[in-house]
């Protein structure tokens, strides 16, 4: 796996991390949280090899990043309430789990036709999928989010079969806090790096 640097060189990082979704590559790269891995949505072949990497059964949905709620309105059905909630908090270190729409891969898509979305507070990630025009698979680049892997030089080694690393050095090592909107209330289904203190006090 090639790894850059992303402060030695921000261009060419968002360049070549392109050029390596584009072709069906697989990225490590920061988020808001903790190191992400994925590929570019709509294509099957990526999506495939992302699942052999990750050691994962094709079965489990993973989540997916866009770049702004306009995206997340063309593959998720968006409330009212999840609408108003989304705009306060994004981007940032949530996850909002949401009916899916029809552009969203049969693979994607849980049983309960649901999908997990992602918009992180990081400027490199956000420009990347913005010029993708289309959503970025994400899982974590660890085993388990039990044993949370922040760590470059540790992810290099786990999973050194990946195409490339943007680095930006040691990450947090908690998850997003995850929502979920497909019911009648908004439900906490994980509490992690989002704070919903503020929210939930009004």
């Amino acid at each position: 796996m090639l790894v850059l640097d992303y402060l030695n060189d921000p261009h060419e990082a968002l360049i070549r991390a392109l050029e390596t979704v584009e072709n069906g590559g697989i990225l490590v790269y920061p988020t808001d949280t903790v190191y992400g891995m994925g590929c570019d949505l709509q294509n099957k072949d990526a999506l495939d090899r992302l699942y052999r990497l990750k050691k994962i059964p094709k079965r489990k949905p993973l989540s997916f990043i866009c770049s702004d709620l306009k995206m997340v309105s063309e593959y998720a059905k968006l409330s009212n309430s999840a609408h108003k909630m989304m705009r306060k908090l994004l981007p940032g270190p949530f996850t909002f789990v949401l009916q899916a729409t029809r552009e969203v891969p049969k693979l994607m898509i849980s049983k309960q036709r649901t999908v997990g979305i992602r918009v992180p507070e990081q400027e490199f990630i956000l420009e990347l999928v913005n010029r993708l025009g289309r959503p970025l698979v994400n899982t974590s680049a660890s085993d388990t989010l039990d044993e949370v892997v922040s760590d470059p030089d540790q992810i290099e080694e786990m999973y050194p079969r990946a195409d490339l690393m943007i680095s930006l050095g040691q990450q947090r090592s908690e998850a997003s806090t995850i929502l979920d909107f497909t019911g009648d209330m908004p439900e906490v289904i994980r509490e992690g790096v989002g704070d919903l203190s503020d929210y939930l006090r009004r």
